[in-house]
């Protein structure tokens, strides 16, 4: 099946301690079904010093869960569902429910 949520998109959060942010998809990790939103879910980790890093404490984004997740429509900059659609060269895009615009070029 194809993917709903694809790397470098606009994304707003739906559900959570940072609902109703928005961010751009740094990575998705299908098999966990979960997606590193940038700015999104901020945690810190307490690392060790190594050879590369000075130890101390870092703060980086956390995966979130696809479903807390929607698509930012191209339109309006509000959370929209995802369609898909095969244009009449036979590409197959991603669409936006809400407005009907077209998420990729």
């Amino acid at each position: 099946m194809a993917a709903k949520i694809k790397k470098g998109d606009k994304v707003v959060v739906l559900a959570g301690k940072d609902k109703g942010k928005k961010g751009t998809v740094l990575s998705v990790l299908p098999k966990e079904n979960r997606a590193l939103v940038q700015g999104v879910n901020i945690v810190k980790r307490h690392t060790k010093p190594s050879q590369t890093t000075t130890g101390g404490i870092v703060a980086r984004e956390a995966a979130i869960d696809l479903s807390n997740l929607a698509i930012e429509d191209p339109k309006t900059g509000k959370p929209t569902r995802v369609g898909f659609k095969t244009l009449e060269d036979g590409r197959k895009v991603r669409v936006a429910k809400a407005s009907g615009e077209t998420i990729d070029g």
